[in-house]
């Protein structure tokens, strides 16, 4: 094990977003000190920072600033310079290294990793042109979705194609960028499950929780998951373990899943904190802004244990001023306000986690009088 960073050592943040906050806000209650690397001035991250270095994510001479001023780096997003951390990490400790971003900033190589160590992904080829779409097609079929293999979010950079009517829409997508076709699952619920390693190299698995989107956006999430059976149980926590394990994890990874019954395929990793592990803020020991700030310093991190059911719901776009004013009347709610300057429709700009013994009534009571976009 090598030595642990302590407190007050300076962690530099490559992102300024909602999630750099939180590892702001997590580390700076264990001590230490904050930099962030953002082309937006006074960013969410920057707002709660020591310091801000304003300039582009692929501007070498501010990343080699951050890395400069700074003991260890992480990042809150997958498009990081990949050339560029590797090329600071010989004057910064840089524990999430380069691989675990390869594999996950691109949709195939992510598949073709899980699929190599047996883990359950849907059937995949890759697409590059329309020569490779029509094989692609013939292969998997009707239902399918194309997407771009890297930089898509919350739908943007995909196409559904459920018959020879969307290849046209297909055709347009390629045009743009690689991508890949995946066959599309039927599926009774979309779960997700954060995991980390610790300074000791010990797996850590948060609760497996279920989540509901709108527009394909994260709406809400239930914490834990009502009614896994122990076979499902068990079966994520082996999926997370052999990737955690595989992968040299260094931080925090989300992994969201598709289930049917006891059956589940892995849709996505995402190399940092992710959306539906903000509930563990309240409801657990330990948050996943904590787990990966302990994790990527060499520290040890306890089993990871929740205390009570939580609900989680973003708030996106005219949700933040509707829930500020109706926040009086709901002693209940923990809210957490990003510090975004611009409200734009479906743009995250907080959240809000209810903690307690009844699930119903939580999801009730996050519901707000009048929420303009879902």
């Amino acid at each position: 094990m090598s030595k642990p960073i302590l407190p007050p050592a300076t962690i530099g943040i490559i992102g300024g977003g909602q999630l750099g906050r939180m590892l702001a806000l997590a580390a700076r209650a264990m001590g230490y000190r904050i930099g962030v690397l953002e082309p937006t001035p006074d960013s969410p991250t920057g707002q709660v920072a020591d310091f801000q270095i304003t300039a582009e994510y692929n501007d070498r001479a501010a990343l080699s600033e951050l890395a400069q001023r700074s003991d260890v780096l992480t990042y809150e997003f997958e498009n990081v310079d990949l050339d560029a951390l590797a090329a600071v990490a010989d004057i910064v400790a840089v524990p999430q290294g380069t691989v675990l971003l390869h594999i996950t900033d691109d949709r195939v190589r992510e598949k073709t990793f899980l699929k190599q160590h047996g883990l359950p992904v849907t059937p995949f080829a890759p697409v590059s042109d329309g020569a490779d779409l029509a094989g692609a097609v013939g292969a998997i079929g009707y239902p399918s979705i194309l997407k771009t293999t890297s930089g898509g979010y919350d739908g943007h950079g995909q196409v559904d194609l459920n018959s020879s009517a969307d290849l046209a829409a297909a055709a347009h997508l390629l045009q743009q960028a690689p991508c890949i076709l995946e066959a599309r699952q039927q599926f009774d619920r979309e779960l997700s499950v954060m995991v980390t390693r610790d300074g000791r190299d010990q797996v850590r698995i948060f609760p497996i929780v279920q989540n509901q989107h709108a527009h394909h956006i994260l709406h809400t999430t239930i914490a834990p998951a009502p009614d896994l059976t122990p076979a499902l149980q068990k079966t994520v926590q082996h999926v997370a373990t052999v990737i955690a394990r595989e992968l040299n994890l260094r931080g925090v990874l989300g992994i969201e899943l598709f289930a049917r019954g006891d059956q589940i395929m892995v849709n996505e990793l995402a190399p940092r904190p992710h959306n539906s592990g903000h509930y563990s803020i309240e409801a657990c020991n330990v948050s996943q802004f904590a787990a990966h700030i302990l994790s990527i310093c060499g520290l040890p991190i306890p089993p990871i244990t929740q205390y009570a059911p939580a609900v989680m719901r973003n708030l996106l776009g005219s949700d933040l001023p509707a829930a500020l004013q109706q926040w009086s009347q709901h002693p209940e709610w923990h809210l957490h306000d990003y510090g975004k300057a611009a409200v734009r429709p479906g743009r995250k700009m907080g959240h809000i986690t209810v903690v307690g013994t009844d699930v119903e009534k939580l999801l009730t009571s996050i519901q707000l009088e009048a929420n303009i976009d879902d």
